[in-house]
Formats: structure tokens, sequence, C-alpha cells
């Protein structure tokens, strides 16, 4: 398992495909100069993928005859989104020795470690590293430390100039890659308001967005560049954050930093805040671990559980089908906002202001009715009971009317 881990998403423009969970096997031919062709075996997928791709394998690589096997458990490529069964285009980095860093342990040990806050032993290894920047798909990536690879003997090597004329192909694709995620924080700041003005939901929502924006820029430059100093450093140039400043600016800069730092210290010897006791079960309570939560957000995190473990027990743990996957996917991410929401109320930090809250809460009602759409579409099918998806539905409804009727509380808050 690679560091730090990549958790399954949904596509869409901007964002890179990463698709090693998928890779049953495959291989790649660089034996032609100045062309990567290969063939991918994908799980749900019933043809093979084609790459056709322009430029050079890096010097590991190139002139060879990769060939690739995923002894590790596989994953069905989601079929929405298309993912276009020839991929032209041109060839990114493509290395069989980046440097990562691999768990020792068993996975399941390694993440009941880190749950406990311990740190997990681990090792560098090499990876296979696989970067192509398609026509129809944007930029996919494969990488793996575990693949069982075989490479032929090099058919011809790389000049020097070669070989820097296809590092900057590589970060030419990667630069292009880059300002697609620029564009898209952009396209959000549009329209701000200004900080000191007064803020209703309209503007919370684009802020909101400019920070989802903003986190999925900084998730690709972190699977990009890795966390070592060095690449601190590459991804907080690109973030913006790095600027030139004067010695004077700089020194200012370090004075503020450490005051925030002082004033953070001096919060966490603070007691948390205790919720109120008389909205007890209004807007918060306490689960059997004594944990508080908001009773809506536990509602639809608990409801969720419950019917993900019944899924269990009819075999659906691992259905291909993606609608199944798409109510399941939202459900989950419903609970996630209204966390978001809610929370900071629960716990008698008093939470935001109305505006802000209702527009946190419009986030969370948009994926549940994205859950709500994967429930229609799966109820004609047969997968699950007609009475569970009657109680589903059920309880999306009724989350949904919490929703609704919490965001008309808050509206009057603002």
């Amino acid at each position: 398992m690679l560091l730090p881990v990549t958790v399954a998403r949904d596509y869409f423009p901007g964002m890179a495909w990463r698709i090693h969970d998928s890779v049953v096997r495959g291989e790649i031919d660089n034996r032609v100069k100045g062309m990567v062709r290969g063939t991918l075996w994908l799980d749900g997928l019933a043809e093979p993928v084609t790459l056709e791709l322009a430029g050079n394998a890096c010097p590991d690589l190139a002139g060879c005859l990769l060939q690739f096997t995923n002894p590790t458990k596989t994953y069905p490529m989601r079929k929405k989104p298309a993912f276009a069964p020839v991929q032209r285009g041109r060839i990114g980095d493509l290395s069989a020795s980046r440097k990562v860093r691999v768990f020792t342990v068993p996975e399941d040990v390694a993440f009941a470690m880190i749950d406990r806050g311990e740190k997990p032993p681990e090792r560098m290894a090499n990876a296979l590293y696989l970067e192509w920047f398609s026509d129809g798909n944007g930029r996919v990536v494969i990488e793996s430390a575990e693949f069982q690879l075989t490479i032929s003997a090099p058919e011809w090597r790389l000049t020097a100039a070669e070989e820097q004329q296809r590092a900057q192909a590589a970060e030419a694709g990667w630069e292009g890659f880059t300002q697609q995620l620029d564009a898209a924080v952009e396209k959000q700041k549009r329209g701000q308001k200004d900080p000191e003005a007064e803020w209703d939901e309209h503007d919370y929502e684009k802020f909101l967005k400019e920070s989802d924006a903003r986190t999925d820029k900084y998730m690709e430059l972190l699977e990009k560049y890795g966390d070592s100093d060095e690449a601190e450093e590459k991804i907080a140039r690109e973030m913006g954050w790095q600027e030139e400043l004067t010695p004077e600016e700089a020194e200012e800069q370090r004075l503020r930093i450490e005051e925030i730092n002082r004033a953070c210290e001096a919060a966490l010897d603070e007691p948390d805040p205790e919720p109120e006791p008389h909205r007890e079960g209004i807007d918060w309570m306490r689960d059997e671990h004594g944990h508080i939560h908001h009773p809506l957000q536990f509602r639809c995190t608990e409801s969720m559980r419950k019917f993900w473990h019944a899924t269990d027990d009819l075999g659906l743990e691992e259905s291909e089908d993606d609608d199944f996957r798409q109510l399941m996917d939202e459900w989950m991410t419903t609970g996630a906002k209204l966390a978001g929401a809610l929370n900071g109320i629960a716990d008698g930090r008093g939470g935001p202001d109305g505006s802000f809250t209702v527009a946190y809460l419009k986030r969370a009602l948009d994926h549940l009715h994205r859950a709500q759409a994967g429930l229609e579409a799966v109820a004609p099918k047969p997968l699950l009971p007609a009475a569970m998806v009657a109680e589903v539905r059920a309880e999306l409804f009724a989350i949904r009317e919490g929703i609704l009727k919490l965001m008309e509380e808050y509206r009057g808050r603002g």
C-alpha cells in the first residue's frame, strides 16, 4: 500500500483518474522511439484498453517492453463517466523506480495503528509510476509498489539531450493539467464579496466551492510530489502560499505566526465547551460511547451504517452496480457534510452564523438528492428486497425533511 492512501472518488474535469486498484495486468511498449503503446486489462471492462501515447519513458524504461500483473485484489472501474477504450495523448512520467513509502505490516494492522494515533512501520520501495495526459480523459495515473514487473532489455537509450526533452514534455503536460486546476479555483472566486462585507448564504456557497477547488488542487499536488521537505516547498509555491518577501516582511510574518501559535496553545489549555443542557435532543445528543453529535447527523450516519451491514448480508459489499455505489457514496457523503454543518452547534461552540450553516446544509442536501436518485435507479433491479427499498426511501425522505427544517430555522438567524 502506497502512502498516502488515495481514496476512491468520482471523477470530473480537472481531476486525475487513478486506476491502479482496477488494473489486472498490462504491457507498455516503448521500443519504438517517440511512441509509447500499450494494453491494459481493467476490472469491470469487457475489453482491454489500448494506449497510443506520444513521447518516451524515463531512462529506466526507455527502449523497453514492460509487462506487469497486479497480485492484489482489484476493484471494478466506474462506468460513469466512461473511460475511453483507446487512450490517445502524451506520456507524462513513466518509471519503474519511483521511490515511495510502504507499510511493512499488513494493511489492517497499519490502519488500526493509525486509528490509535500510532505510526506504522514503513520502508522505502520502488514503485511503477505510469502517467499520461489523455485527449479524452485528462490526466491518468497508475502507481503501485505491489505489481509484478517483467522488463525487457532496452533496444535503445535516451541521449542526455533526449532525456532533457522528455522531462520538459512531461512537465509541460503537468503544467497544462495544473492550469485546469487553477481555472477551477478562479471560476469559483469570480464575483465573491469583500471579506469585510456582510455575506449571505449564496456568498458562503461560492466560498465553499472555492475551498473545494483549492482542496482538489492541493490533493493533486500532494499525490504528484509526495510529502518531503522539497515537495512541501513545491506545493507551497504552486498553491500560492510561498511569496517573495523582503527581510522586514519575512520577520513580520514570523512574529505573526509565533503569535498565532501562542494563541492556539492557549486555546488548547482551555476546557472544551459544554452543550446547553436544555438543548439536548434538539441540538445535541450522546452516543453509546458518550460522544456528542447533532441528532440529524447521527441519524443519517447510523441509518447508512445499518443499511451497509444489511447489504453485506445480501452479498452486495462488492457490487459493481454504479447506481448502488452512488446510493452508498452519496449517503455517506451526506453524513459527512451534516457533520461539517452541525458539529460545532452540537458540541456547544455555537457554530458559524446562520447563513454559513444554511450554505453547508445545502451541500448536504445536494448529496442526499443524489443518494435518492441512486436508490430510485436501484429499485427496479433485482438487488434489494422491495421492503428494504421502501424503508430506505422513507429514511432518506425523513433526513431530507430534517435538513429543510434546519435550513428554514437558520435562515431566520442569518
